[in-house]
């Protein structure tokens, strides 16, 4: 006890705070410290300002962020690309049952290839067939994701006609438009100085990397937004930073990268009419400013970090009907994911028959038909 009391008021004054007086009796005389209150020693930190008046320390960075007028809704269309970041926002809309189409090229890192691609997309432009690669029996691009591959060229590049043109029609119709830019360095090919959007674990001596000049973005992304406006001069465009560390870059050339991205999205909301900033790359450097909140791997978030992120997202952009859709669809995948102890059971079937009735209470707006069906199925299995 002793021994824990003589640290928590060493790490007390590690504060610093000389205009407050910290009352840290409460835990030195406290009867009640026990295993879980030193997991958590915040409880006890309070103080007194000169004025006399008293209560918690404040030991999170939080902001505000700015509502959002033109709000998602599920009347919306929403359209996003960039780095894996965006792909976590994008698993959440799609598993609430919004109308979104996510990096139809795969996951691209950094904002002139994003540009790049949708320019192409819109403009109907066929796809360098120069930067194609073969390799273990596969075709890949070099301008898009591994996950982007054919049996050999000409199906791969029939393959990327199909995606331009599912891209090119729904970036015409869309609302919302959400871009993650992950990274502000690039690789260029040393034969022919193309850019490559993926390496696809080729040698690394067959690639200049570089950091891209912010005039260059903007260059690109002023080409992107004049065309997109021919075709769809309402859409608004969500702009983030991805919170996920590029380790590989080194820690000190991440955050160059980062600070350039940041000043680009900075930027374009300056320059351009329906841009606006989300700040996840705040949010995780920031307010969850602690290893807990990090995956196994230290870069990425946790899933409680992801969720956190979500939640200020969703109140942020969506309209308040929406959300309330979208709390009780989670809901019901919440509960199709659920193991029973005893399969079979009357609580089990009577769980099972409920939740068939919570779908199809929501349809037809939303489309349970799948999920109704999987239900339906197990319930067969006990009659």
């Amino acid at each position: 006890m002793k021994v824990a009391s003589a640290f928590m008021a060493c790490w007390i004054k590690l504060f610093h705070f000389p205009p407050l007086q910290l009352l840290h009796s409460q835990l030195l005389n406290s009867s009640t410290l026990n295993s879980s209150t030193l997991k958590n020693p915040l409880i006890f930190i309070s103080f007194v300002t000169p004025s006399g008046s008293s209560g918690l320390m404040k030991l999170r960075t939080t902001f505000d962020i700015p509502s959002f007028p033109s709000k998602i809704s599920y009347k919306s269309k929403i359209f996003t690309m960039g780095s894996c970041f965006s792909g976590m926002l994008a698993e959440k809309l799609q598993q609430r049952k919004f109308n979104i189409l996510d990096n139809p090229f795969g996951t691209i890192f950094n904002p002139v290839s994003m540009f790049q691609l949708l320019s192409q997309s819109l403009l109907d432009q066929q796809a360098d067939g120069d930067l194609v690669l073969d390799q273990q029996q596969r075709s890949y691009h070099y301008g898009m994701h591994s996950s982007v591959s054919a049996e050999n060229k000409t199906e791969l590049l029939k393959k990327i006609v199909t995606l331009q043109a599912l891209t090119k029609e729904f970036l015409a119709q869309s609302s919302h438009i959400v871009f993650s830019f992950g990274s502000a360095f690039v690789y260029e090919l040393k034969t022919n100085g193309k850019f490559v959007s993926n390496c696809h674990k080729q040698p690394q001596s067959l690639f200049d990397k570089r950091l891209l000049r912010l005039e260059e973005m903007l260059d690109h992304f002023k080409r992107f937004y004049e065309v997109l406006r021919r075709v769809n001069p309402s859409a608004v465009i969500v702009m983030t930073v991805s919170p996920v560390r590029h380790s590989k870059d080194g820690i000190p050339k991440n955050q160059l990268s980062k600070s350039l991205l940041r000043v680009l999205t900075h930027q374009l909301g300056q320059d351009y009419e329906g841009l606006v900033y989300f700040p996840s790359y705040e949010l995780m450097m920031d307010d969850l400013r602690d290893y807990r909140f990090y995956s196994e791997d230290m870069l990425h978030p946790s899933p409680v970090a992801e969720n956190y992120i979500w939640e200020q997202f969703q109140n942020c952009y969506l309209d308040k009907d929406s959300m309330e859709s979208a709390k009780q669809i989670a809901e019901i995948n919440l509960a199709l994911q659920h193991r029973p102890f005893h399969p079979g059971s009357l609580a089990h079937i009577q769980f099972l028959q409920d939740l068939v009735q919570r779908m199809e209470r929501l349809t037809p707006e939303f489309d349970f038909s799948k999920e109704i069906a999987d239900v339906k199925e197990k319930l067969g299995m006990y009659f």
